[in-house]
């Protein structure tokens, strides 16, 4: 995995639309100020790597449907990494997944994390 600027790890999944939303408007943000994103997802927010996974999340106004924001941070770059280990544990394969994120092991979140400029951790 290449670094980025910024890195966001998100630990919660459908359960929580709110923590997911703000995950992705701070990538988002990110990548608007010109920096590099990284959207780490960890034990249960591996689920929204599978495709479709985060239609129907939308906390209201002021923030887009999480779909939208989602499209919006690929279209501009930005890379979703997922927990490979947590994959496992509940369950998932790369199979599962949405062939344009990318499967990570623990070194690669420590790498990450270590040469990010920023991080946000939303647990």
């Amino acid at each position: 995995m290449q670094r980025t600027d910024f890195v966001a790890t998100l630990f919660h999944g459908r359960e929580d639309p709110a923590r997911v939303t703000v995950a992705f408007t701070m990538a988002l943000a990110a990548l608007g100020k010109g920096h590099s994103a990284t959207l780490i997802l960890m034990v249960d927010a591996v689920h929204l790597g599978r495709p479709r996974a985060t239609e129907g999340m939308d906390i209201g106004q002021p923030f887009d449907p999480v779909s939208v924001q989602l499209a919006k941070y690929l279209e501009l770059g930005g890379r979703i990494a997922l927990c490979g280990a947590c994959m496992a544990h509940n369950g998932l394969t790369a199979a599962d997944m949405d062939p344009r994120f990318e499967v990570i092991a623990g070194p690669d979140v420590i790498d990450l994390l270590m040469g990010a400029s920023g991080s946000l951790q939303i647990n």
